[in-house]
């Protein structure tokens, strides 16, 4: 991927509120999201913007990355997020209601003006990109991803369903009902083709842990590789889930010893515990181990 950051656990922290921000630094989320969307009312739009911005300038997040949640392009508040919070940038942008890739050129233009203005490295601030949150971008979400400083790529069912008169996005049981399911596997499938990473959304039902490590758990085996939290809660789940076990890492490296034993004896064909190994294997066992790398694991 162009992007390699370990992104696990992504959490939101409403733009303004000092104490979940203090608690949220002392949480193991790689990325935390400082929102001045929906967590902010419009009355303190003005007022959380500069907290934020102060945040940015005086805080130390350690390891973690600093995301700021802008408000949408269609709102008269997406200018100021920026220009307010580019002094002392931020690692990357989360934009919200994004509807094609255009909108994505729109926000990276001012951007790349700001950088220039603060004197920044060109290209140093990065986009996470929220799809599907309109019926707009769900059909055009193949393009989206492709945008100037697209890292990774989510995608949202609660604005959705708002937008297409959806009562809920999932069923009793709390399978997603198929058009979300549509949407999850298109961001999947987009993300994969842009070369970006593909993170989960959000699990509303914050008390439900079950359902959450569940939902996690099927994430991973189709290829995201981590998830929106808007709980401290939910944060060790996605982490543990989204992170390789050393067995994981440890079967990894044996298949890719395995390739590089039959390389040196001049075979083409290689096997391990009696199945063929091919370069999606290889691909894939690569992968199993960076990812282990940065999380520690080995």
């Amino acid at each position: 991927m162009t992007d390699a950051r370990l992104r696990r656990a992504v959490h939101f922290v409403p733009g303004g509120n000092e104490r979940m921000l203090t608690k949220s630094l002392t949480t193991e989320a790689d990325s935390l999201v400082l929102d001045l969307e929906d967590a902010v009312t419009v009355d303190r739009k003005d007022e959380a913007r500069g907290l934020v911005a102060g945040w940015l300038r005086d805080v130390d997040f350690g390891r973690q990355e600093r995301v700021v949640r802008v408000n949408a392009l269609d709102t008269p508040w997406w200018r100021e997020d920026l220009a307010a919070t580019m002094e002392h940038a931020p690692d990357a942008y989360m934009l919200p209601k994004i509807g094609s890739r255009d909108d994505v050129q729109t926000f990276a233009a001012e951007v790349s003006r700001l950088e220039a203005q603060h004197g920044h490295a060109a290209g140093s601030v990065k986009f996470i990109v929220l799809g599907t949150e309109t019926p707009q971008s769900a059909i055009r979400l193949a393009e989206i991803p492709t945008g100037d400083r697209v890292s990774a790529l989510s995608w949202g069912a609660e604005d959705l369903s708002a937008a297409i008169g959806a009562r809920r996005n999932r069923d009793e049981a709390g399978v997603l009902l198929d058009v979300f399911r549509y949407c999850r596997v298109q961001t999947l499938l987009c993300a994969a083709a842009a070369d970006v990473q593909p993170i989960d959304t959000v699990y509303v039902d914050i008390r439900n842990i079950e359902g959450l490590r569940r939902d996690c758990q099927e994430g991973v085996w189709m290829g995201f590789t981590g998830r929106l939290t808007i709980h401290p809660d939910q944060i060790a789940i996605v982490n543990e889930l989204f992170t390789p076990t050393p067995e994981d890492a440890a079967e990894a490296q044996e298949l890719l010893d395995a390739v590089e034993q039959g390389r040196a004896e001049g075979r083409g064909a290689i096997t391990l515990h009696g199945q063929m190994v091919d370069a999606a294997h290889i691909g894939r066992a690569e992968t199993i181990l960076a990812r282990a790398r940065q999380a520690g694991v080995i």
